[in-house]
């Protein structure tokens, strides 16, 4: 009798074998796995407009999310807003460009907060996207005009060799 039990069971557990398998779970695990891996997929936060050869380097940190001041042959661009055309800063022979240290002024206290430490740090610090072929008198007016509104950690973007 107890043989006829086994055996009774034994094909009823045969029979469930062939059932069709789950891959509802699986199908979310790849689904999450596939949206991790698209929204970081770049090493980089920083990348430079097509009109922007940016110099090569060998350096091996990785850029922090800043500032940016774009400098290109055409315009200076503070925060994706063109400010001043090259034009003008050429024609201006001051060491300050004021329309670049306004906006960088209006950017530093709208940004910062409530007086911590660290938020102070980060509206500190701007990152100068230039074109190659920049001079390097417009550049360092650039970063005088930066460092008058009271960035004081100024980083050049280079692309990493």
């Amino acid at each position: 009798m107890r043989n006829q039990r086994r055996m009774r069971r034994l094909a009823r557990i045969g029979n469930k074998s062939g059932s069709s398998l789950n891959l509802t779970s699986l199908m979310d695990i790849f689904t999450i796995l596939l949206l991790y891996l698209l929204v970081n997929q770049s090493d980089t936060p920083l990348e430079p407009p097509k009109d922007v050869k940016l110099p090569d380097s060998i350096v091996e940190t990785k850029p922090r999310e800043t500032v940016v001041v774009t400098v290109n042959a055409d315009q200076v661009i503070v925060k994706g807003e063109a400010v001043v055309s090259m034009a003008e800063v050429l024609e201006n022979d001051k060491g300050i460009i004021a329309p670049i240290r306004d906006r960088m002024v209006e950017i530093r206290e709208s940004s910062i907060g409530l007086g911590a430490e660290e938020e102070e740090d980060k509206s500190t610090e701007v990152t100068i996207m230039a074109d190659r072929k920049v001079h390097y008198s417009v550049m360092k007016r650039v970063m005088a005009s930066c460092t008058a509104a009271g960035y004081t950690k100024i980083s050049l973007a280079v692309n990493q060799k």
